[in-house]
Parts: structure tokens; sequence; C-alpha cells
């Protein structure tokens, strides 16, 4: 299973959106086999210090930062279309 790591704070409108299109395209029996590790960078700031990135949501697979900062739900679409190919 591809694990996607999303580095996020609870109170970030663009966090919060990010998190409901992962939601609803998660869905999607097409990207069964993609789980996605939420990390609150506030709780985990070891964790989040040793990944290269200033803005939430950031998202990464492995140590590939894969996007940073504002995204809509296209953006969050390719992400994962990109994860089913690896």
């Amino acid at each position: 299973m591809k694990e996607l790591k999303m580095f996020y704070l609870p109170f970030c409108p663009y966090c919060n959106k990010a998190k409901d299109y992962l939601d609803e395209l998660l869905k999607d029996e097409r990207y069964s086999t993609i789980s996605v590790r939420w990390i609150h960078e506030g709780k985990e700031k070891e964790l989040a210090d040793a990944h290269d990135y200033y803005l939430v949501p950031t998202f990464y697979v492995g140590e590939k930062k894969l996007h940073e900062g504002a995204i809509n739900k296209s953006q969050v679409r390719n992400i994962l279309d990109s994860l089913i190919k690896i």
C-alpha cells in the first residue's frame, strides 16, 4: 500500500479543503491502494522539521515532496493518479 503523507494544521482553511477533497476522492476504488498519514505539524514537530516545506498543506510520498500550499480538487486528483502509477 502506498502512503501519502499530508502535513497540516487544523485551523488552516487550505488544509481543511484538501482533507475534504481527499476524503471524497479516496472513495473511488482506483485509489484503494493509497493510505493517507495525516501529520499535525504542531504535534509531530520532529517529523515536520525533518521535511523541507514552509506552507501547509504539504504532500509527500516517502521523501519526495509532491505539493506545497493551497490546492484544488484537480491537483489532489493528479497527486492520487501519480501514486497509482508508481
